[in-house]
C-alpha cells in the first residue's frame, strides 16, 4: 500500500497498478483509495467520478504503452518506426492484458464518451506521428505519394493494420514492413 497520495499521477500509477494485478474491473473509486491508502474523499479532490477516474486511467495506460522511446531516430525512419510500435503493442498486451481488445472496444459503446473521446484522442495522436514520420523519412522514394495517395491515406492504412493486429494480438510486424517497402522504397 502506499503512503499519502500527494498527486493525480500517484493515482492513475496506482490505477494502472490495480489493472496489471486484477484487471480492468479493479478500477473504482473504493479500490483505488484504498490501494493508495488514503479515503474515498481524497480520490475525489482530483476525479469528480469513476467515470472521469477510469478515462484519466485509459488515456494513462495508452501513454504509458506509447511512450516517446529514448532513441528519437525511431521516428525519422518508417520502419524503425513501425517495429517499434509492433513491440509497444506486445508490451501493452503483456502489461495490460485484455486492454486492447477488451476495454478498447467496450469504449465505442456511447455510454463510456470521456474513455472514447480519450482513446479517439491518443489514436489521432498515434495517426499525427505516423503522417510525421512518412513525411521526415528520407528513404521514402519522392514519387511514393501522390494527391490521390497520400501520406495521410497511408498513414490511416498502417494504423488499420496496426489496430487489425491488436485484436488478433499478432506482433510480428514482417508482413506490414513488406507493404511500406514494396509501395514506398
Amino acid at each position: 500500500m502506499n503512503t499519502v497520495v500527494t498527486s493525480k499521477e500517484e493515482i492513475l500509477k496506482t490505477s494502472r497498478e490495480l489493472i496489471q494485478q486484477q484487471g480492468w474491473s479493479a478500477v473504482n473509486i473504493r479500490s483505488v483509495a484504498a490501494a493508495c491508502g488514503v479515503s474515498v474523499g481524497s480520490i475525489y479532490n482530483y476525479f469528480d467520478s469513476k467515470a472521469e477516474l477510469v478515462g484519466a486511467t485509459v488515456e494513462s495506460v495508452w501513454c504509458e504503452i506509447f511512450h516517446r522511446p529514448e532513441d528519437g531516430a525511431v521516428f525519422e525512419d518508417t520502419q524503425a518506426c513501425i517495429v517499434w510500435m509492433y513491440e509497444r503493442m506486445e508490451y501493452g498486451c503483456k502489461q495490460y492484458p485484455g486492454f486492447f481488445t477488451l476495454h478498447s472496444l467496450g469504449f465505442m459503446r456511447e455510454d463510456k464518451s470521456d474513455g472514447k473521446r480519450r482513446m479517439q484522442q491518443t489514436w489521432q495522436h498515434i495517426l499525427e506521428g505516423l503522417c510525421s514520420v512518412l513525411k521526415r523519412d528520407a528513404n521514402i522514394r519522392a514519387d511514393a505519394f501522390t494527391e490521390q495517395f497520400t501520406v495521410e491515406k497511408f498513414a490511416n492504412v498502417l494504423f488499420s493494420l496496426m489496430l487489425s493486429a491488436l485484436l488478433r494480438q499478432d506482433y510480428d510486424p514482417s508482413s506490414v514492413l513488406e507493404i511500406v517497402r514494396r509501395t514506398l522504397y
